[in-house]
């Protein structure tokens, strides 16, 4: 895995999340992910504690909230179908600013936004202070199966490779007076859309000889697989141990 290979996703930095490893801020995220998912939905004290908690390591990471919010728009579905649930869903009603609303919907609703608007924040700040080869060595030192960790490897360096490629057709179309503006012109993007997966498996194949070329043997091999620090499992599983005492303490006093 290349030095050179990063994400748009990422942003340098030099804060304490972003010097820990990759593999201790994934196990992290999962610990904290289930602590935020076994969390009953009417427990409105925790998760405004683990959005806390949230905040506070997007700002140790000097993420901003602004970068934050521009990608939760991979959210939106989730937030539609919450929004809906009160609406569509049966069972007693109550009125909400002259709407009659599901109270089960109501609950239902909460409980996917709240739960999937922190798992989608938490999974931002583990994208902004981890750069993808980093990622990728540490899902490798959780041993997750080669064959997987190699095809995210090629997935990352070759995404933006076939969105160049699209990127100039569709120039290439447009220099040529293509402009599309009803159901008829679909043949095009689709003749367009098939060029493109032909060019995309024969680049594969022509990667895949080259990579045997050079003594490719069915492993990549790992750049970076320096085991973390005890200070690095204290710092990395300080969330999800400050999120179990937030789930605890709420439990206790309800």
């Amino acid at each position: 895995m290349s030095g050179g290979l990063t994400h748009r996703l990422h942003r340098p930095g030099d804060s304490p999340v972003h010097r820990l490893p990759a593999h201790v801020k994934v196990l992290a995220l999962l610990a904290f992910v289930l602590v935020v998912v076994a969390t009953p939905a009417d427990a409105f004290a925790a998760f405004a504690g683990y959005a806390v908690l949230l905040a506070t390591a997007a700002a140790m990471a000097g993420v901003p909230g602004t970068v934050i919010a521009r990608r939760m728009v991979v959210e939106v579905p989730f937030v539609v179908f919450a929004l809906l649930l009160p609406v569509l869903a049966g069972g007693p009603r109550v009125d909400v600013l002259g709407l009659s609303l599901s109270e089960s919907g109501l609950l239902a609703g909460w409980n996917i936004l709240a739960k999937g608007t922190l798992g989608v924040v938490a999974s931002i700040l583990l994208a902004a202070t981890t750069d993808a080869r980093s990622l990728l060595v540490g899902l490798a030192r959780l041993r997750v199966p080669a064959r997987l960790v190699e095809i995210a490897s090629f997935m990352v360096r070759y995404a933006d490779v076939v969105g160049d490629d699209l990127r100039r057709m569709r120039i290439a179309r447009e220099s040529r007076g293509f402009a599309p503006r009803h159901l008829g012109h679909a043949r095009v993007v689709a003749q367009g859309a098939g060029a493109l997966f032909i060019r995309s498996y024969e680049r594969g194949e022509r990667v895949h000889l080259a990579m045997l070329s050079r003594g490719y043997a069915g492993s990549m091999p790992l750049v970076d697989a320096t085991p973390a620090a005890r200070a690095d499992w204290l710092r990395g599983t300080a969330l999800p141990a400050a999120a179990v005492v937030i789930a605890v303490a709420t439990w206790a006093l309800s």
